[in-house]
């Protein structure tokens, strides 16, 4: 075989073999590209607001487990909300600033939950929502005897002292029935009358309630809460003499509240005279 007949099969071959590679290469499955990789957007800086764990309706008087702190974006944040003073996560800007500045001294002294314990809660604040200054009132606020009254009832103040508030013993919170004690119109005999039952007491002079294992209270005046159509039977004990507080038990604080007997002059009364008791109703 001639020099160039072998030359001639040599490139053949050589060219038969890249074909065979080239057509093999397009039809081999090609693989997926790589993923690229995004870049994860950068997480928004958040602060902890103070917020109610559960709906609240006015007149509710706040306890800590009834709020917790709830992650709140820096973008939407009110000043009037409450931080737990934490430092973000980024340089403070703007309402930052004012929101931070907006806790008062008893908030930074005691801490926000603890500031907020014992408040009476004036605007329904809802489950989830931020707890505000301006939707609660505290004890010596202007108009927290207005929340602490129940609708359809009235507060109203009577003297006492020691001997006519059971010794002292009771205290904001307790149920009482009110006494009056006074000289019969005739003879030298006592009329001794139930005038109210089973009334609430708001407080003992400025005390709303009584203070940390405080077991006695002795004041001035104690505020009562009784229904509004009783108002004018308390007005008239207090102008005819000095009255009385007996304490009830917490096991029979139940039953409607107001004047112990509706009748149409007035109610029962207990006639004591010469050692002798005798009852007769007041018309």
């Amino acid at each position: 075989m001639g020099a160039v007949r072998i030359a001639i099969l040599a490139v053949a071959a050589i060219a038969a073999i890249a074909l065979a590679f080239l057509v093999r290469g397009m039809l081999a499955p090609k693989a997926p590209p790589a993923p690229v990789m995004a870049s994860a957007a950068p997480a928004k800086p958040m602060a902890q607001v103070l917020v109610a764990k559960r709906d609240l309706p006015i007149g509710v008087r706040l306890a800590v487990a009834d709020m917790s702190w709830q992650a709140w974006p820096l973008e939407s944040l009110n000043p009037a909300y409450v931080t737990d003073g934490a430092a973000p996560a980024v340089p403070e800007k703007g309402a930052v600033k004012v929101a931070a500045k907006a806790t008062t001294d008893l908030i930074m002294t005691q801490g926000p939950m603890q500031a907020f314990e014992g408040a009476i809660v004036k605007e329904a604040i809802l489950k989830g929502e931020p707890v505000m200054a301006r939707k609660v009132v505290r004890a010596g606020q202007s108009g927290y005897m207005a929340v602490v009254v129940a609708p359809g009832m009235r507060a109203m103040a009577v003297p006492i002292n020691a001997e006519t508030a059971a010794g002292g013993f009771i205290l904001p919170g307790d149920r009482v029935d009110v006494l009056q004690s006074r000289k019969a119109a005739e003879g030298d005999g006592v009329i001794t009358e139930v005038l109210m039952r089973n009334l609430r007491v708001l407080a003992i002079d400025q005390a709303t309630s009584p203070g940390k294992d405080a077991k006695t209270i002795v004041g001035a005046v104690a505020t009562l809460e009784l229904p509004a159509s009783d108002v004018e039977v308390l007005a008239r004990g207090k102008a005819l003499g000095e009255m009385q507080l007996a304490l009830r038990s917490y096991a029979d604080v139940g039953g409607p509240a107001g004047r112990a007997v509706a009748t149409r002059g007035g109610g029962d009364l207990r006639v004591y005279r010469g050692g002798e008791v005798s009852e007769v109703v007041a018309q």
